[in-house]
């Protein structure tokens, strides 16, 4: 098996809703979610050694756990279960998603991976077990199995897949903070009803941007109460020119605003660079 090339791209939450608290501690979610053309590298090929070998590498390596990470965790519960057999690898992530963001990098790399051994490896699993897998390891996994616009709809994880494309022009900002996504949901005190069924019906009769700018990520309240410096950052990518709005994604710490045009959102990264110029910014296009 020679070296293998993945791409691993993330995940945006252009509206997220909680739903209820259950007893377990979890939360029922109703979450918009898109992706763009930002990715980490996986590099793969087999290994001779009776092991595997993985290394992160890249601008956001640091802090990623080499035995407890979403990689690991994917191998392990295939040969927990009997689907990977005998088989070890060499395994290089190159991280140019940080982690903690709320842009599901680890979710990504994990899903791009079971779908890549399933393929090549031809372990044959039907969708039941690779949405097993995938929810074992993380809840986040089971969305990014494809790259498809999707509605996570409430307690049983129902995923609605549409092929419409949102060509949606995009800028991210990442603060340097890693958020506690445990954090965020214990100080959450937002919930919002769900009526998910009228979700993608809205989307592809009424004007894309008018539904999302009246939509919200409910968590946002509760990262700025524990992060206060994001409301500056939403704040600011919204003051500026061409913004339509500017959210947090997933549980934070990353913000995101939405642009007219390319120009514009180019733009909004200078200015951004200007302001905050240690923070990490990058325009992209929703795929």
């Amino acid at each position: 098996m020679k070296k293998i090339k993945i791409k691993s791209y993330c995940k945006i939450n252009l509206s997220l809703k909680v739903i209820k608290k259950m007893k377990n501690g979890y939360h029922i979610i109703n979450s918009l979610i898109t992706f763009c053309n930002l990715y980490d590298v996986i590099l793969i090929s087999k290994n001779k050694k009776l092991n595997d070998n993985i290394i992160f590498t890249g601008t956001f390596k640091k802090g990623i756990n080499k035995k407890l990470n979403t990689i690991s965790k994917v191998l392990r519960l295939l040969r927990k279960d009997k689907f990977l057999k005998n088989q070890f690898f060499k395994i290089n992530v190159k991280k140019n998603i940080p982690h903690g963001s709320g842009l599901g990098g680890g979710s990504s790399n994990a899903a791009y991976l079971l779908n890549h051994l399933n393929t090549k490896m031809k372990l044959n699993l039907n969708k039941k077990n690779i949405n097993m897998i995938a929810s074992k390891t993380g809840s986040d996994v089971p969305i990014i199995l494809k790259k498809k616009n999707s509605f996570l709809v409430g307690k049983k994880g129902k995923i609605v897949r549409s092929n419409k494309k949102f060509n949606l022009n995009l800028l991210v900002v990442y603060p340097n903070i890693i958020c506690s996504t445990k954090k965020v949901f214990q100080n959450n005190k937002k919930m919002s009803s769900s009526n998910p069924d009228n979700v993608f019906a809205s989307i592809h009769k009424k004007n894309l941007i008018g539904f999302l700018t009246q939509e919200s990520n409910d968590l946002q309240e509760s990262v700025i109460q524990l992060y206060p410096k994001i409301k500056k950052i939403i704040d600011y990518i919204k003051s500026l020119n061409g913004c339509y709005f500017s959210r947090i994604t997933g549980s934070g710490s990353a913000c995101i605003g939405i642009f007219r045009n390319k120009k514009n959102a180019k733009d909004a990264k200078n200015s951004i660079k200007l302001k905050y110029p240690n923070y990490w910014c990058v325009v992209s296009k929703t795929i």
